[in-house]
């Protein structure tokens, strides 16, 4: 049998793709999955168990769009008991409740997957792929939601003498007395400094690059406040430091570690330094290790991730697709596909992508009245409850397509497919359509935001609604596929962009502009 699709790994995205898949009913597929259990990877990751993705289930509202604004665990599902809210209170939650819960949408959604299934190798013979996992499955076409599943290594002389995140002991007292030194500057490096100040002499934190702060930068894998009292001990002088510089290399000496640092604040001044244990914390990339040269895709940033087109599919393998944290190819460092509440509704995207593209399916829309004022409403009904454009800011945006008296609301489209593809149907030959996105301003990581000194935009200001730095509503038109104007709604502390003279009445200007050149 030939599959239409076949899904490696039951992490959140390859559930999420299935779920998708199982409620639609129309196509044959199959999730293969190495362990015993869906989302293993978080049976084993974080070493420390806290998940550092947000859960809050009093938010002041009943609405479960908005909701998932302060979800960041829930899948995709119309089956409210699969509200990650439910399985607990804590805001930052332990890592087993999240086994628990994947385990039970696997059930629930009935999903169907082949558990105990490790992928040993992947080929395409004669357009189908051939997977190894025990037996051999086929189909015409691979989605790979493996996450990142080896260890990210530097080259760096010696690495191989330090201790990996994966593998490394997570009881503080076998540091008790101990100096040690954690290569990294990421969320794990600074989940383990935590986990061991009390029991260390002291513990440097190495790399060569700046540490970034996700409340400054809004990306929320740099480093969490959740992660960062190890600055206090650094700045305030208590025997810990942040060392910014490269490691040349690392050599045993006695019962530890000599390290040879060249310090980048100093003019790379060199000096040498030991330490009783050194802990790998670099983080992970794809492992692209199970592809024969029949199928092997190519990959990106620094090899890390698989190179991707705007759909998601392998640069150079046609049919293979990638979902999940490893879709963050795409927005890497911009949004938010690397993270559960951001892939969700990606994965949501590719399942209407690979509809559109294998059984022309058109992507769902609604119908509007053409006027300014119609679609105007809309576009702020729309703003003031999404989830999918308040977590993909500026990656996902809302499309509304206009063929004269023909208008179309199209919901969740990835900004650069559609600057690809364009959403034309045979009965719809557009030549005119409004992209609707939220962005942060182009500058919003460049200035200290607690800093009450620096100049804001002020609230609710039509004139300088551009010049935002908060995440606000743009609305871009198109005509014959280039953007010819732009308009930003003004930022609001409540996120509520519904104020007739300041939001609604310039946006409707705004469209009432652009109709009035349109032709049919």
């Amino acid at each position: 049998m030939t599959l239409d699709y076949l899904i490696i790994g039951a992490g959140p995205a390859g559930l999420q793709l299935a779920a998708l898949l199982e409620a639609d009913g129309k196509r044959d597929y199959l999730v293969l999955e190495g362990a015993d259990i869906p989302g293993a990877f978080f049976a084993r990751y974080p070493r420390h168990r806290q998940l550092i993705s947000i859960n809050k289930p009093h938010t002041g509202s009943d609405d479960p769009e908005v909701n998932l604004r302060l979800d960041w665990n829930s899948l995709l599902s119309d089956d409210p008991a699969l509200r990650f809210t439910g399985y607990t209170e804590r805001y930052f939650p332990d890592a087993e409740v999240m086994v628990r819960y994947l385990a039970d949408f696997a059930a629930k959604t009935g999903a169907k997957v082949r558990y105990n299934s490790r992928v040993t190798s992947v080929g395409k013979v004669d357009g189908i792929f051939e997977v190894q996992a025990g037996q051999t499955f086929r189909a015409r076409r691979l989605i790979v939601a493996t996450g990142v599943s080896r260890p990210y290594t530097p080259q760096i002389p010696g690495l191989e003498l330090a201790e990996q995140y994966a593998d490394m002991s997570v009881d503080p007292r076998d540091y008790l007395d101990q100096k040690v030194l954690i290569i990294g500057k990421g969320n794990s490096a600074f989940e383990t400094a935590d986990n061991l100040m009390e029991t260390t002499t002291l513990i440097h934190l190495a790399g060569p690059s700046s540490i970034r702060m996700a409340w400054r930068t809004h990306y929320v894998g740099h480093l969490r406040a959740v992660n960062n009292n190890f600055l206090d001990t650094y700045q305030l002088k208590s025997a810990n430091a942040i060392l910014d510089g490269e490691i040349r290399r690392i050599e045993r000496d006695g019962t530890g570690f000599t390290v040879t640092f060249a310090f980048s604040r100093a003019d790379e001044v060199t000096k040498e330094l030991w330490y009783d244990r050194v802990l790998a914390c670099t983080g992970f990339a794809f492992d692209a290790s199970i592809f024969d040269d029949s199928c092997r895709p190519e990959l990106a940033i620094r090899d890390r991730f698989p190179a991707q087109t705007p759909q998601w599919e392998s640069v150079n393998v046609s049919d293979l697709y990638f979902a999940g944290t490893i879709s963050q190819e795409r927005d890497f460092k911009r949004s938010t596909s690397g993270f559960i509440h951001g892939f969700r509704y990606g994965v949501r995207a590719l399942h209407k992508i690979l509809e559109r593209r294998y059984y022309d399916t058109p992507w769902p829309s609604e119908k509007l009245d053409a006027t300014a004022e119609s679609i105007a409403d809309a576009i702020v009904a729309r703003v003031n409850r999404t989830s999918a454009l308040w977590q993909q800011f500026g990656f996902l945006g809302d499309v509304v397509t206009v063929a004269g008296p023909d208008v179309r609301y199209h919901y969740e489209v990835p900004v650069e497919y559609f600057a690809q593809t364009g959403l034309r149907t045979a009965d719809h030959d557009y030549r005119h359509a409004f992209v609707v996105t939220l962005e942060y301003g182009p500058e919003h990581d460049q200035v200290d935001p607690f800093d009450v000194t620096v100049s804001r935009v002020a609230q609710n200001v039509v004139g300088q609604a551009h010049a935002a730095a908060y995440l606000h509503p743009v609305v871009r038109y198109h005509r014959a596929g280039q953007v010819v104007a732009t308009h930003h709604l003004a930022e609001n502390l409540e996120n509520q962009w519904d104020r007739p003279d300041v939001h609604v009445a310039p946006l409707t200007a705004f469209l009432g502009r652009c109709l009035s050149g349109v032709e049919g």
